[in-house]
C-alpha cells in the first residue's frame, strides 16, 4: 500500500543465538504514531534495533521508507528516519546546537552557517532556542529528550524511532513531550514509533499499538489502545491495560 511506511513480514527477533520474538507481523502507515508496549524483556526494544538496522534479522522481513533493510540499503533508510535513544544520547562533550548540527555535518555538504541555521530552526521547533549554546549537563532531563528529537529532526526524516521517551519524566513533563509528538505528527507530517509503557503517554499519542509477550515470545495484540483495552480476550493484555503492566 502506497500509505505504508514499516511493513515486518514474519519476522524472527532476537541477537545470534538468542531468540527474543517468533513470527511478528506488523504494518505503520504514514502520519501514524504506533506504539510497541509490553513488560520489560519482552522484546519491544529488539524490534526497534532491527527497524533501524542496528540489528540483523533472524528470519522474515522488514522494510522501512519503501526499502527492504539490508546492508545494501540501510545507509539510505538511514536518510529517511531519526532516531531517540532513551537516555538521549547527546555528547557530553558538545553544546546542545553542535549536537543538533552534528547529522547535517555528518550526512550534508552545505555550509556551516546554512547547518547552524537549520539546527537553530529545529531547536526552536521543540522549544529549546534560549538553551542551543548550553553543555547537555546543563539541561534538566526533559529539556534533554527535547534535544534528542531535535537532533533526530536535523535531517527532515520521514520517520522518527523514540525509545522510551517519557522514562524518568515527571507527568507535567512526559505530557508536554507527548504534545511535541502530536505536534511534528500533525504539522510536519512526521511517522513515529514509539517504545514505551506508560498507560497516560499510549492513550494521548498512539494511533495503534503492537504488544509483546516475554513468556509467549510473540506479538500478543494489535490494534487501537482503547480498543484491547475493552476488548481483549487475552487476560495479558486486559492486566497491561488495566493496571498498568504486567
Amino acid at each position: 500500500m502506497a500509505d505504508t511506511v514499516i511493513e515486518v513480514e514474519h519476522l524472527d527477533a532476537g541477537y545470534v543465538g538468542v531468540p527474543v520474538l517468533h513470527d511478528v507481523n506488523f504494518s505503520v502507515s504514514r502520519g501514524e504514531v504506533f506504539a510497541l508496549l509490553g513488560g520489560s524483556g519482552c522484546g519491544k526494544s529488539t524490534i526497534m534495533k532491527h527497524l533501524i538496522g542496528l540489528n540483523p534479522v533472524l528470519g522474515g522481513r522488514v522494510s522501512v521508507a519503501g526499502l527492504e533493510m539490508n546492508p545494501a540499503n540501510r545507509e539510505r533508510i538511514l536518510r529517511k528516519i531519526g532516531v531517540m535513544y532513551q537516555s538521549g544520547a547527546l555528547f557530553g562533550s558538545m553544546s546542545v546546537l553542535e549536537n543538533v548540527m552534528l547529522p547535517l555535518e555528518e550526512f550534508t555538504r552545505l555550509p556551516a552557517a546554512a547547518r547552524r541555521t537549520l539546527a537553530l530552526m529545529q531547536l526552536d521547533l521543540v522549544g529549546l532556542r534560549e538553551a542551543a549554546e548550553k553543555m547537555p549537563n546543563d539541561l534538566s532531563g526533559g529539556m534533554k529528550k527535547r534535544a534528542a528529537i531535535a537532533r533526530a529532526l536535523a535531517l527532515e526524516p520521514e520517520i522518527l524511532f523514540l525509545d522510551e521517551p517519557s522514562a524518568g519524566l515527571d507527568p507535567l513533563t512526559s505530557s508536554a513531550l507527548d504534545d511535541l509528538i502530536l505536534r511534528l505528527r500533525d504539522t510536519r507530517g512526521v511517522t513515529f514509533v514509539v517504545v514505551t509503557h506508560e498507560l497516560p503517554s499510549i492513550f494521548k499519542i498512539a494511533d495503534r499499538c503492537a504488544m509483546f509477550d516475554r513468556a509467549r515470545k510473540a506479538m500478543v495484540a494489535l490494534g487501537r489502545p482503547a480498543d484491547l483495552r475493552d476488548g481483549s480476550s487475552d487476560p495479558f493484555v486486559r492486566q497491561f491495560f488495566t493496571r498498568g503492566g504486567a
